[in-house]
């Protein structure tokens, strides 16, 4: 029986998924008892956060296949992924930066979904259409590639592992 091993990556991401329900579950609740009601364009929020599931597994696919060959990619994940989320706008919002270096953080795959649902969420804003469409586009072509590089390194797993 042959195992179908990509969708490994599907599953890991579906535990952040329930994870992250729980999490915006209790922001809500927060959010209610502190400022009240949020604004309807709530109803958009995952929406904007919907682009980067094809991402995730884009790179988890990747990631994963890579993992195999090189086995202390792991650590070096861990770093990245720390780094990443201090140089997102997790704790601080875009404008707060100098606008020379507003441009550069957006290299940060994590800034533009974080910022539009900081955007609906807080200001009662819509999301901006055009920039979630070219955001889907690139993360989609990163799952697609992801997945290609997944199956193409796959023929070596069994002799590596």
């Amino acid at each position: 029986v042959v195992f179908p091993l990509e969708i490994l990556t599907v599953v890991n991401l579906g535990v952040a998924l329930f994870h992250a329900l729980i999490s915006v579950i209790v922001l809500l609740v927060v959010f209610v008892l502190l400022n009240g009601l949020p604004s309807w364009t709530i109803v958009f929020m995952p929406l904007t956060l919907l682009p980067l599931l094809p991402l995730t597994l884009g790179i988890g696919w990747f990631l994963a296949s890579l993992g195999v060959y090189l086995r202390d990619i792991g650590y070096l994940i861990g770093i990245i992924t720390t780094a990443l989320l201090f140089l997102a706008p997790v704790f601080y919002p875009v404008r707060a930066l100098p606008e020379a270096y507003q441009f550069a953080l957006y290299f940060n795959p994590l800034t533009y979904p974080i910022e539009q649902t900081r955007a609906v969420m807080l200001f009662g804003e819509l999301p901006n259409w055009t920039g979630l469409i070219v955001y889907t586009a690139i993360s989609t072509v990163i799952a697609l590639v992801g997945f290609w590089w997944f199956q193409k390194t796959r023929k070596g797993f069994a002799d590596v592992v």
